[in-house]
């Protein structure tokens, strides 16, 4: 067995090998390989400070997602397909933002390795959504897909997935189509809902049931702030929505989303 485990531990110890990323715009197809990135006129060095999936300050080469996005309105729609099946919903206006919170794509260089995300996970390379200054546009973890092997531009959600909407006859500003909204930022990169949805890491949160119909009193709230205080497992991958990133007041409006939606069950 010994020399199978240096074997294993040489294969980790060896350098991350350079990638591609492909960007597909409904004009524009470009693919990207890490070294034009590295290269790229726009790429600079980034400090982010407490990084989502580190815990801690890291240090990256990284371009502006604005640049690699040509053409690309406030309006438009993205979607970030992690290697895992992660696929994070983004509306691009925040990705074009030159203040505040701004995104960048963090690019892996093969020389320098980034480090394990865990013992004996891979790292968050080869290319990873990363953004300074977050607090100032209210960025969510889940705005921050790492290991993005593809970045394509689509309809909105709500155009793909008619399953995943509430009742047509509430007004615009109803707080389940607040809820709605929260569902896409925070939930839809991990779960589908009525089978609606492209991720393909977590359950659906709708068939067979809903959450709100087995977790009773506070116990969704409690399990949403920190699923590991519940469920305790070494593999659970959801990560803990505290104050900061989905203060009550929105956690109450995604409850009632899933709510509502607890009554409008459909079938794959």
């Amino acid at each position: 067995m010994k020399p199978i485990l240096a074997f294993l531990a040489l294969l980790l110890a060896l350098p991350a090998t350079a990638a591609q990323l492909t960007i597909e715009l409904d004009h524009t197809r470009k693919t990207w390989q890490t070294a034009e990135l590295l290269k790229h006129p726009d790429a600079q060095t980034v400090q982010i400070v407490d990084d989502v999936s580190y815990k801690r300050t890291m240090t990256y080469r990284a371009v502006p997602l604005a640049s690699l996005l040509p053409g690309l309105t406030p309006a438009n729609h993205l979607q970030a397909v992690a290697l895992d099946g992660f696929a994070a919903e983004l509306t691009a206006a925040p990705l074009l933002e030159k203040h505040g919170a701004r995104a960048w794509l963090a690019v892996e260089d093969p020389a320098q390795p980034w480090p394990a995300l865990a013992d004996g996970k891979p790292s968050a390379g080869p290319f990873y959504l990363v953004w300074t200054d977050p607090q100032a546009g209210h960025i969510s973890p889940e705005q921050w897909p790492f290991q993005v092997s593809e970045i394509k531009q689509l309809k909105t959600v709500a155009e793909r997935f008619p399953a995943l909407l509430p009742d047509p006859k509430l007004a615009a500003n109803d707080p389940v189509n607040q809820g709605f909204a929260l569902f896409q930022k925070n939930c839809l990169a991990c779960h589908r809902l009525n089978g609606a949805g492209d991720a393909q890491v977590g359950p659906d949160l709708n068939i067979p049931y809903n959450p709100t119909e087995y977790f009773s009193g506070d116990f969704l709230k409690r399990y949403i702030r920190d699923p590991q205080s519940l469920r305790h497992w070494p593999q659970a991958k959801m990560p803990a929505f505290n104050a900061s990133v989905l203060p009550d007041g929105e956690l109450d409006l995604l409850v009632g989303y899933l709510k509502h939606m607890a009554g409008r069950k459909q079938q794959p």
